[in-house]
């Protein structure tokens, strides 16, 4: 199905075969049946979720700006840029064996490997048609998601780091650097993890201040974690206050991710979204709307046009309010887009927002930042 041309629209690549990740019912993430409820809700990371998505953008006023494409799986091999040997291959074992929770909430059942793979196959595949000069936005749709995953172990509904692996494409394909802008609600500790020694990626999350999980997420996403040895200060952790919401993420990134890019000046850029920071989501804190992911979307656009010769490679992470998921991916389209006006209006928000604390926590940083990260200092 074609679109615009890609210069002038989104090349999305998904693959349908996603959509055999079943992650089973429960009390939520957990998978288990107490025995006395009549019923038990779907995993919040289910395919309906995707289901929405790609109907959004085949069916919304989007359709006409988007070129689709077929996504492939993932060889072993190209797991291993990422992903220890170790790692991959209990996840092999864990498939041979018919499945396995390799921790709390994230659970590898039959056809979740096969999925996994295709959406790191995925995300490969839109990197390398925005690294062939075939279109400058490419969007990975995927599932199941990848940010949490770390090179050796899941975590967080995450398999394999589909953000990571594109990112150490375009590396080993010759860029000298590459930024990563992670706006799910929750750390993107694994794609933090994977390039913490480095200073050929600047990796900026902005998430609820949700600390460390247990053993597969030790991260805290504090300020302090801010990369070792080269990559000391090339890891800029924004937590923020619960209750952020569309003002405050503005603030945020036009203080803090804004000059950073700018001192940067990344070769290429990947924007990894998350719905779930709206304000309907399960799974988050936060009170995005549509029109706050939309200015969001605006802002990165602006920066790969000034900074990566216009070269944006975006990857979906969580978002778990089935309906109000595809509106937020929706309106941060248009965002990335440049459109001049909304193509289509909020169904459901309003939220009141204060965002005093939001702008005094995102001061704080910004001194904190500024005065630790050898890059920012004098900004």
């Amino acid at each position: 199905m074609a679109g615009l041309s890609p210069s002038g629209g989104i090349n999305v690549f998904w693959h349908e075969g996603m959509l055999k990740h079943d992650t089973g019912n429960g009390v939520f993430d957990t998978g288990m049946d107490p025995g006395f409820l009549d019923v038990l809700e779907k995993h919040p990371e289910n395919s309906e979720r995707l289901r929405n998505m790609v109907s959004i953008l085949k069916r919304g006023p989007i359709s006409p700006y988007i070129s689709w494409h077929s996504g492939t799986p993932a060889l072993i091999s190209h797991l291993l840029s990422f992903h220890t040997p170790e790692y991959i291959n209990e996840l092999v074992q864990a498939d041979r064996d018919g499945g396995k929770e390799l921790c709390s909430g994230t659970f590898l059942n039959p056809g979740s490997w096969d999925a996994a793979l295709l959406a790191a196959g995925t995300a490969l595949s839109a990197m390398k048609h925005i690294l062939d000069g075939h279109g400058k936005i490419a969007y990975a749709l995927v599932r199941p998601p990848g940010h949490h995953a770390q090179p050796g172990q899941a975590d967080g509904y995450c398999f394999l780091n589909n953000a990571g692996l594109a990112v150490q494409l375009a590396l080993n394909s010759g860029c000298a650097k590459v930024a990563v802008i992670d706006i799910d609600v929750h750390y993107g500790n694994g794609t933090a993890e994977g390039f913490y020694h480095s200073d050929k990626v600047l990796t900026i999350s902005l998430h609820m201040n949700h600390g460390s999980w247990g053993p597969s997420h030790p991260q805290s996403g504090s300020v302090d974690e801010i990369g070792e040895g080269e990559g000391f200060g090339y890891n800029l952790n924004i937590p923020l206050p619960n209750g952020t919401g569309d003002q405050g993420y503005a603030y945020a990134m036009n203080q803090l991710v804004v000059p950073a890019i700018q001192k940067y000046e990344p070769e290429m850029m990947v924007l990894v979204v998350g719905q779930d920071s709206s304000a309907f989501d399960p799974n988050g804190r936060q009170c995005l709307t549509m029109e706050g992911y939309r200015e969001i979307g605006q802002i990165v656009r602006k920066l790969a046009d000034k900074y990566s010769d216009g070269r944006l490679l975006i990857v979906q992470e969580g978002g778990y309010q089935v309906t109000y998921s595809a509106y937020c991916l929706h309106a941060t389209l248009e965002g990335v887009l440049n459109l001049p006006s909304p193509l289509l209006s909020d169904p459901i928000a309003y939220y009141p927002e204060d965002e005093l604390m939001t702008t005094k926590v995102i001061d704080a940083i910004k001194k904190f930042q500024n005065s630790t990260a050898p890059f920012l200092k004098g900004g």
